[in-house]
């Protein structure tokens, strides 16, 4: 592997790192949002009728968990390593 294409490749896992972390922040914020009010009113109430709000939430779930599998493979390739 060249020197040009190596350095491609670790910018392009650092993006990789950086929007599967920023999904996985804005997951936890939305969810504290939602156990405030939950403290708040006793309940919550969500209703979205923008359906682009939807989408986008959609597709940032979608990041998250492809993230997470991403994640979860390169730590069982190390243990195994380990082992």
């Amino acid at each position: 592997m060249t020197l040009h294409r190596k350095s491609i490749v670790v910018f392009l896992l650092h993006l990789l790192h950086m929007l599967g972390l920023s999904c996985v922040g804005g997951s936890v914020f939305l969810q504290c949002l939602v156990f405030y009010d939950i403290r708040q009113q006793g309940y919550f109430w969500a209703v979205e009728r923008n359906l682009w709000v939807l989408y986008v939430e959609f597709v940032l779930t979608i990041c998250a968990v492809c993230y997470f599998v991403f994640l979860l493979k390169i730590f069982v390739e190390r243990f195994r390593r380990a082992s």
